[in-house]
């Protein structure tokens, strides 16, 4: 099969645009241990949960009341109950949402995530795949890590 000089310029500009958006191949699919249906998870989050864990939204900065929660205890999955973090890593980042500087042992999951036009890594739940957040390498000693999550993926449960 013959090539010519028009075919190989609009394949090449079609992967130039493509890197210059973001894409990427098509990840596989993954499965996750937890799964509900859509109408099962629209019927145990409220709206704003749903759009956050099942569809990867973002909270408004500021407006989760875990940002003011100082008490021992854990913060889970708003949507599966797993524990992710513990209350002792929490720290104040001062960017309007719950920041950890290290998660529960097997809890969470990274993800390459090329939206907005940046590179970023995705935080999900390991066990049910619910978007959390992102994680960003500004974060306090030891790690260095800042796990900047939605508080409406999180749900708090104190120590006692």
């Amino acid at each position: 099969m013959q090539t010519d000089r028009r075919t190989l310029l609009a394949v090449a500009g079609l992967g130039a645009l493509t890197a210059a958006c973001g894409g990427a191949p098509a990840e596989a699919a993954q499965t996750f241990p937890f799964k509900l249906t859509d109408a099962e998870w629209r019927k145990r989050l409220s709206p704003q949960a749903y759009d956050v864990l099942r569809k990867g939204a973002t909270e408004w900065a500021g407006t989760s009341p875990l940002n003011k929660e100082h008490r021992a205890g854990t913060f889970a999955c708003a949507g599966c109950g797993l524990p992710l973090f513990a209350s002792a890593t929490k720290f104040e980042s001062g960017t309007g949402w719950p920041s950890f500087y290290r998660p529960l042992p097997n809890a969470v999951i990274e993800k390459s995530d090329r939206s907005l036009g940046m590179a970023r890594t995705e935080i999900l739940c390991r066990r049910c795949g619910g978007h959390l957040g992102h994680v960003f390498d500004d974060g306090p000693r030891p790690t260095g890590k800042r796990y900047c999550m939605n508080g409406v993926a999180l749900a708090f449960v104190p120590k006692g």
